[in-house]
């Protein structure tokens, strides 16, 4: 069995027995994919407890990176292959799904593209040690605009580096441009700007992804990011906080 759903933020309450009972009949080869960010931000008491109780629980949890993960603490984790594709093993079975590859799971051909461009940062990115640090955050808490600070907060391979898209796409010729899934946290240009109206604006990532809509024979594409839920058409479907059986 494999169920998807979307944005966690660290918040794992979805996945308790009541809300997601068919947990009882799954086991570690059974899955459940999140769609970008997973909540993946330090080592601290509290990130490790959740970590712990995601390990105990029946099935293997799998996820890609969003634009709310600490990449600087991702980057200690080992690039391992798994299942035809390269993923970083968070713990047994916490499996971090890297960006461009394709994993063949239950018979299945998932490609997989993490990351997403922050938009709720119109304060902008603070550098910590810079001397009017704390004068820049008051200004910012006082005009009630939304900050990010550099590698506490935000990071900038949210955004993939050339040689990920290239890695994609690599992968994807190899296949013949035919998976079965993919799964990515934001999605392509068009469809963005239709489930947003505009508000958010096309970057190289959902430009890359639109090249993929328009080339990649696929039967589902999830995606989270948007905090919602809608089915585009087409095969596209954004999810947020449901839990849906793919396979």
């Amino acid at each position: 069995m494999i169920y998807i759903t979307g944005d966690c933020h660290g918040d794992y309450r979805r996945f308790n027995t009541e809300q997601f009972p068919q947990q009882r009949y799954m086991t570690k080869d059974d899955y459940v994919i999140i769609c970008g960010d997973f909540g993946f931000w330090d080592n601290s008491r509290e990130q490790l407890y959740w970590r712990k109780w995601l390990e105990n629980k029946p099935f293997t949890t799998l996820w890609v990176d969003g634009n709310h993960e600490n990449y600087d603490l991702l980057k200690e984790y080992p690039s391992v292959s798994w299942k035809g594709g390269k993923v970083q093993f968070i713990t047994p079975s916490i499996i971090h799904l890297m960006r461009g590859q394709i994993y063949r799971i239950d018979g299945c051909r998932f490609f997989t593209f993490g990351g997403a461009s922050s938009h709720d940062i119109e304060g902008g990115i603070l550098d910590p040690f810079a001397p009017d640090f704390a004068k820049q955050k008051k200004r910012l808490r006082k005009e009630l605009l939304c900050y990010r600070v550099n590698h506490v907060s935000w990071w900038k391979e949210e955004m993939p580096e050339e040689a990920e898209y290239e890695e994609g796409i690599r992968n994807l010729e190899e296949h013949d441009w035919t998976v079965d899934f993919i799964i990515t946290h934001c999605c392509s240009s068009s469809t963005q700007s239709l489930i947003t109206r505009g508000s958010y604006k096309e970057d190289s990532l959902t430009e890359f992804f639109e090249r993929i809509k328009n080339r990649c024979s696929f039967r589902k594409w999830y995606f989270g990011h948007y905090h919602d839920e809608k089915e585009i058409g087409g095969g596209e479907i954004l999810v947020y906080e449901s839990i849906r059986k793919i396979l």
